[in-house]
């Protein structure tokens, strides 16, 4: 895992940044990579690199990785790397590391972007092609890994910049930035940073999971050209016998194969259905498995600690707690996301920023996380039943919305017609009520209703919550983790996985004529039944939760303190949260946050 960073301009110009000015952008994003640090200089394109040694430990696995024919900056791992090296040498690729990020060169060398469709793991990465002087931008289909991307101009020269953080493009001078307001207030809606391409920041841009980009300077305009990675080689065919087993063996195989690492491996576990699968997996390819908690003591009766303690006891794990205090919860909130320069998605990122310090001080680099099983298995009770009767009353005409602004309005943090009472008359004028939000979820909806088709009508929300609700919460673990130069592995969101939960019937992931926790992640609690205790396989959703909503207290009077918050909120939306932050903890997370964001990048 690594942060990487590149400048370019059209081929007859020079980026008009000194070496000096591209060092400090690239290094203030240390944290992603405190174990080395590189950068070449291609004359119209810079690439820079900061490298967390996870694979071949040793200087041959430096980057950026250079050939006559390309180079490379990437930041991720290949769980298939085995198989694609052989094949590889057999075309006659002569290897000089071990390292991945060098298979992933070759493979593009090889093979063109083509390559892209064959790598099983998570990435981003920035790909320059030396014949043809086009760059190459990519992430994964699941889109585990960020990478931003904004255009602007200095010293008269067009320049396109890319990096693994929005903190890196923010530290290249001369880039002038501003809030985007369309994204703050969907953000208040979905509490999620970006909005489609967009981010916080006017003109600064992510790329979406599974999207490829080129880059031809050679007209003299930086012109891009998107591209977009399928999830399946194939349309994959539903199964009608019982999953059980081959759920089971997928989900063992990616453990093992997302264990790969030369540097030492945990898992963190909560003590819920996922996390426990992923270390009761681990445990039996890691004999001395370490394994890890967050949360809070007085989060009440059901805190992860005592259910992860009891996981740990049955799989023989090495168990270790990172609980969350109030005071710390203070102090690391703002200075997060000082830090990432973007608000917190959810309140226990700080949970897992707590975590990922403390396996990181036991000497811990890399970690598997169970991000991914509720989207792509059916995890969500409530919503899921939602959508099942929502499907049910608009195929009886008792519902005239489409299945996008549906999704928007069940899952909204404030809801859209609570807006109004909160931002100010012209910024809600000027967003045109959200048109663009409702848009970005129409659109989206209507694409995962095309691929799904209409037999199994459940089968586009969940697509829908995958594209949606996933991105955030892998953007979440990344970041997270990244902060304490910790790298976040997610056996369950890997792309052959997601391959399997599309063939399953929607019966087997959520079925709304049971009750409680069995209704949903049908198809895993069946396949790990006997690989766990019962109460851990009819155990309800939990991730390392904190008693936020008392805690949010503590930041509220930043409210009355921000130029930003007081651009965009009303005075009476102000004050009501300010007074009652814990009774208005769902107004309040979002808008504090926006408040101590905007305080320094608003």
């Amino acid at each position: 895992m690594c942060g990487l960073i590149g400048i370019l301009v059209s081929p007859d110009q020079r980026p008009a940044f000194s070496p000096e000015e591209f060092t400090r952008a690239r290094d203030l994003m240390s944290h992603r990579g405190p174990d080395g640090a590189g950068a070449w200089d291609g004359g119209h394109i810079v690439l820079g690199h900061r490298r967390l040694a996870v694979i071949d430990l040793s200087p041959a696995g430096a980057q950026p990785f250079a050939h006559p024919r390309g180079v490379l900056v990437y930041n991720g791992e290949l769980y298939n790397d085995a198989a694609l090296r052989s094949e590889l040498s057999r075309e006659g690729w002569e290897f000089k590391s071990g390292a991945d990020s060098e298979t992933v060169l070759a493979a593009l060398i090889t093979w063109g972007e083509r390559a892209l469709a064959r790598l099983r793991g998570m990435f981003a990465l920035a790909y320059y092609d030396t014949a043809t002087r086009r760059t190459l931008l990519a992430r994964d289909p699941l889109g585990i890994k960020p990478l931003y991307w904004t255009r602007f101009t200095r010293s008269r020269v067009e320049h396109l910049a890319f990096a693994s953080e929005l903190r890196a493009l923010i530290g290249l001078p001369g880039l002038a930035v501003r809030p985007d307001l369309v994204a703050a207030s969907a953000y208040l809606t979905t509490i999620r940073t970006t909005l489609g391409t967009r981010t916080l920041y006017e003109g600064l841009y992510t790329l979406e999971p599974g999207e490829a980009v080129w880059i031809d300077g050679e007209s003299g305009t930086l012109r891009a050209t998107p591209a977009r990675l399928s999830m399946h080689s194939q349309p994959p065919r539903p199964k009608e016998e019982l999953p059980d087993q081959s759920v089971h063996d997928s989900v063992a195989e990616s453990v093992r194969l997302h264990l790969r690492s030369d540097a030492p491996t945990c898992a963190l576990l909560s003590g819920g259905l996922d996390s426990s699968i992923l270390c009761s997996a681990a445990k039996r390819e890691l004999p001395e498995l370490w394994t890890y908690c967050s949360g809070a003591h007085e989060s009440g009766a059901d805190d992860d600690f005592a259910h992860a303690a009891r996981v740990a006891e049955v799989i023989g794990s090495r168990h270790t707690e990172a609980p969350v205090t109030a005071e710390m919860f203070r102090e690391r909130w703002p200075s997060m996301i000082d830090a990432l320069a973007l608000p917190l998605s959810t309140p226990n990122e700080v949970a897992i920023n707590e975590v990922a310090r403390r396996l990181r001080a036991d000497g811990n680099v890399v970690t598997l996380s169970g991000e991914g099983a509720d989207e792509l298995f059916g995890g969500y009770e409530v919503p899921f039943r939602n959508a099942a009767a929502f499907e049910q009353a608009a195929g009886a005409g008792a519902d005239s919305r489409d299945g996008g602004t549906f999704q928007l309005d069940d899952a909204a943090w404030i809801p859209r017609d609570a807006k109004p009472a909160i931002l100010n008359e012209d910024v809600w004028r000027r967003l045109e009520s959200d048109a663009v939000l409702i848009d970005d979820y129409r659109t989206r909806f209507a694409r995962c209703r095309a691929e799904s088709g209409d037999s199994d009508p459940l089968q586009a929300h969940f697509r829908f919550v995958r594209q949606v609700n996933l991105a955030g919460l892998l953007l979440r673990l990344d970041t997270a983790t990244m902060l304490q130069g910790v790298e976040g592995r997610t056996p369950l969101a890997d792309v052959e996985i997601a391959a399997l939960a599309d063939s399953l019937p929607s019966r087997w992931k959520f079925d709304d004529t049971l009750q409680g926790p069995a209704a949903t992640k049908v198809a895993l609690r069946r396949a790990f039944a006997h690989d766990l205790p019962a109460e851990t396989i009819a155990r309800p959703k939990a991730s390392f939760p904190l008693p936020f909503q008392s805690w949010v207290a503590d930041q509220a009077h930043v409210l009355r303190s921000s130029s930003f918050a007081r651009l965009l909120f009303t005075e009476a939306a102000i004050a009501s949260v300010v007074s009652r932050p814990a009774d208005l903890w769902r107004l309040a997370w979002p808008m504090i946050n926006l408040a101590l964001w905007g305080r320094r990048f608003g």
